[in-house]
């Protein structure tokens, strides 16, 4: 299990612009992490699990509305109960509006957007009979 890597991309759409300049918050980045957490201790085990804290959390690049983002999580440590993960979203893609409305290009490298560990809990094992 330790090493897992679960990975989702999606586009953030111009209705979670939260500031000047396009900009979203930092909690969408959160909730991300929160929905590759979800698929991870399902993979795991067979639940969705709950999360329990977050570490570290660290906004080093800004993420737009237009982007492509890839949010990733890696499992780092497996207790009875707990999982811990470090998450990663990037930037893979962005809007280029001084080239038209529409034009956007996609990065490489991506950029590296927000980081965090962070811990999950799920049910106990079922008894066996």
């Amino acid at each position: 299990m330790v090493g897992l890597t679960v990975t989702h991309r999606r586009y953030v759409p111009y209705s979670h612009a939260h500031y000047a300049g396009n900009l979203v918050d930092g909690a969408y980045s959160l909730a991300a992490f929160g929905d590759v957490a979800t698929e991870m201790c399902i993979r795991t085990d067979g639940d969705e699990g709950l999360f329990a804290s977050y570490s570290d959390v660290q906004f080093k690049a800004p993420v737009r509305a237009g982007d492509i983002i890839e949010i990733e999580a890696r499992l780092v440590r497996a207790g009875t109960r707990s999982r811990e993960m470090e998450f990663e979203v990037r930037v893979v893609g962005r809007g280029a509006p001084a080239r038209g409305e529409s034009a956007a290009d996609l990065l490489d490298p991506p950029v590296v957007a927000t980081t965090a560990r962070g811990v999950v809990v799920v049910p106990p094992p079922a008894p066996t009979a």
